[in-house]
C-alpha cells in the first residue's frame, strides 16, 4: 500500500490521476454575475459623464432612491437606485462582494435562482431604506449584496456546511458591524436586503429542497414578495417630506 493525501491506496490506484471538478466546471461560468457587474459599472460611467458623482449628476437625480420623488410617482427609483453608486470606493466594495458571492452561488444554484435572490434583495433594500430614512438619498447595490450573502449562508447551512467555518458568517457579521458603526451608510438598505434575501433563501434551500416543494411555487412566492416590497416602499414614501 502507498500513503497518499487521501489515505492508503494500492500502488496502481495511487498512480491514477483524478480530474477535479468544481461547481463552476459543472455548470459553467457565472454569466449573470458578470452581466450585473457590467450594468453597475456602465451606470457608474454614465453617472460620471453626466455632471458628477453622488447626487449632483443627472443620472443620479433621475435614478437615486428618494422618498418624496417616489411618492410623486417615480417608482422606478426603487430598482434603479440599486445600480447607482456614489463613488469609486462605494462601487469597488459592492462589485467585489458581488463577484465573490456570484462566483460562489451562481454556478451551484443556477442563474434563475441567483437572479431571483439578487433582485428580490435589491427591492428589499429599497424598502428598508424607505422605512428607516425616506427623506435620505440612497444609492448602491449593498441591499442586493447583503441579501445574496444571507441566502448563501442559508444554502450552506442546508447543505451541512458551517457558515462560520467557511468564513462567510464572519464576513456578514463584520459588514453588519460596519453598517452600524460608520456614519452615512444606509442601515435600512442593508437590513432590508438581508431580510428579503434571507426569506427567499429559506424558501429555496429549506422549504423547496428539504420539504420537496415545487420550484414554481417558490418562484411565485418570491415574485409576490418582490411586488409586496415594492408596493410597501411606495406606501412608505408617502411619509417623506414633500418636495415643492
Amino acid at each position: 500500500m502507498t500513503s497518499t493525501p487521501v489515505g492508503m491506496r494500492c500502488p496502481e490506484c495511487a498512480r491514477q490521476k483524478t480530474k477535479v471538478r468544481t461547481a463552476a466546471t459543472l455548470t459553467g461560468t457565472p454569466q449573470l454575475t458578470y452581466i450585473l457587474i457590467a450594468i453597475n459599472v456602465l451606470a457608474f460611467a454614465a453617472a460620471s459623464g453626466s455632471g458628477g458623482l453622488g447626487t449632483s449628476g443627472t443620472v443620479y437625480q433621475k435614478g437615486a432612491l428618494f422618498g418624496p420623488l417616489v411618492a410623486d410617482g417615480e417608482w422606478w427609483r426603487i430598482v434603479s437606485a440599486g445600480f447607482l453608486h456614489s463613488g469609486l470606493l462605494h462601487i469597488a466594495f459592492n462589485m467585489y462582494f458581488l463577484y465573490f458571492l456570484g462566483t460562489l452561488m451562481e454556478p451551484s444554484i443556477g442563474k434563475l435562482r441567483f437572479g431571483i435572490i439578487y433582485f428580490v434583495s435589491l427591492i428589499g433594500g429599497s424598502f428598508g431604506a424607505l422605512l428607516v430614512s425616506p427623506d435620505a438619498v440612497t444609492v448602491g447595490a449593498s441591499g442586493a449584496v447583503f441579501g445574496s450573502m444571507g441566502a448563501a449562508i442559508l444554502a450552506m447551512r442546508a447543505r451541512g456546511i458551517d457558515p462560520m467555518q467557511s468564513g462567510l458568517g464572519i464576513t456578514l457579521l463584520l459588514n453588519l458591524g460596519i453598517t452600524f458603526l460608520i456614519p452615512g451608510i444606509s442601515i435600512g438598505g442593508h437590513l432590508g436586503g438581508l431580510f428579503a434575501g434571507g426569506i427567499v433563501g429559506y424558501l429555496m434551500f429549506d422549504v423547496a429542497e428539504r420539504k420537496r416543494v415545487s420550484d414554481a411555487i417558490v418562484y411565485g412566492i418570491s415574485a409576490v414578495l418582490a411586488i409586496a416590497l415594492a408596493v410597501g416602499g411606495v406606501v412608505l414614501a408617502q411619509s417623506a417630506t414633500p418636495v415643492f
